[in-house]
């Protein structure tokens, strides 16, 4: 069909303004007549000019009887840099709008679609709403829960062992998995690890060269954290979140020296951090999204404290055994099936001879 086939453009577009426009969503826009393309545009960056605004400029008065693309439904309201883009829809002459999906902002949630409509342009809604949904899935979690979106990754053998039990871990899956991970980096705002990672593999937690490199949190109660740790570098920004009381000893000195932001968290009654108030916090510092690449009790923490969203599982065509092995999830653990987390919307690749299996969470409410 036509309308996939231009609202496959409008999402290509729209990706372009990837880690450029945040935290607003990623929109992509396409002016057709007759199966001709007249004008496209993407939002470029933060403050810059709507998709819509790029592609009325491009298709000038051919606007006219015009059929419009968009991915998401257009802004009708005044409280952001830019002007709306309805308006200046319905004076283009457009004869009709096709929408991706609706913008869950409060602030136009149908708004938009409305005063299109009011103003006698035909509108439909919905095409490749899915795809929608996921290129700014981001977004939408940031708008909706002011909270960023949490993802999970995690490699293991096919016996569920992310390590033997002398915690060797280097490396369960292939190097075509690990370059997908470097990558998966560069679409983030930050990468999450807990201490524990940090005494057995002591990463850099970087793209490896593959595109921008994202924030690294350091989950670490009590400051153990090395002082020639890797995560200290300056290759990137590092935020640590503790408990630790000791507000003036001469590692939190050095790690100021170093430009290193530290935020001071409470225990919860189980002697953890809370997760969802590690959350907020990296929210309020403009973190969107979060990639935990913890081990078995980081994962299981932030597992059972609702915030995660989705997750990544390699898998490897290795038996590691052992009782004591770690896996991905351990902590307490759950007493009945019944109370087991599900995924859904399950997509399953291949790298070389690793499977990825990958799924959103769900919560059962």
């Amino acid at each position: 069909m036509n309308d996939e086939k231009y609202m496959k453009l409008c999402l290509e577009l729209a990706k372009k303004g990837h880690d450029k426009v945040k935290p607003n969503p990623k929109v992509g826009c396409v002016i057709v007549k007759n199966n001709r393309i007249l004008g496209k545009g993407y939002h470029k960056y933060f403050g810059g000019p709507h998709a819509e605004i790029y592609a009325i400029k491009e298709a000038g008065k051919k606007c006219k009887n015009a059929i419009m693309y968009v991915n998401l439904e257009p802004c009708c309201h005044e409280n952001k840099k830019t002007p709306p883009c309805v308006p200046k829809i319905i004076s283009s002459g457009i004869k009709k709008v096709i929408i991706g999906m609706r913008d869950p902002n409060p602030e136009v949630d149908g708004k938009g679609i409305k005063e299109i409509i009011d103003n006698g342009i035909e509108c439909k809604t919905g095409i490749l709403e899915n795809e929608s949904m996921e290129l700014n899935k981001y977004y939408i979690k940031w708008i909706t829960k002011k909270l960023p979106y949490v993802i999970i990754k995690s490699a293991m053998s096919i016996d569920g062992k992310i390590a033997t039990y002398t915690g060797d871990s280097k490396w369960i899956t292939s190097d075509k998995s690990i370059n997908y991970v470097h990558k998966l980096r560069t679409e983030v705002d930050a990468v999450l690890i807990g201490i524990n990672t940090i005494i057995k593999d002591n990463p850099v937690l970087t793209s490896h060269n593959k595109g921008k490199n994202p924030i690294r949190i350091l989950i670490d109660t009590k400051l153990d954290v090395p002082m020639n740790a890797n995560i200290l570098n300056n290759q990137s920004e590092t935020i640590i979140i503790t408990a630790t009381e000791e507000k003036n000893n001469r590692k939190l000195d050095f790690l100021s020296k170093k430009n290193i932001d530290i935020i001071f968290l409470n225990k919860s009654k189980y002697g953890i951090i809370d997760f969802k108030e590690i959350m907020t916090k990296l929210f309020k510092k403009s973190i969107y999204s979060v990639l935990i690449e913890g081990g078995g009790i980081t994962n299981a923490y932030a597992l059972n404290s609702g915030i995660v969203d989705e997750i990544f599982i390699f898998i490897a065509p290795k038996i590691i055994g052992g009782k004591d092995a770690p896996t991905p999830v351990e902590g307490p653990g759950i007493k009945k099936l019944s109370e087991a987390i599900h995924l859904n919307k399950i997509t399953v690749k291949s790298f070389g001879d690793d499977i990825l299996i990958n799924g959103k969470i769900l919560y059962k409410n």
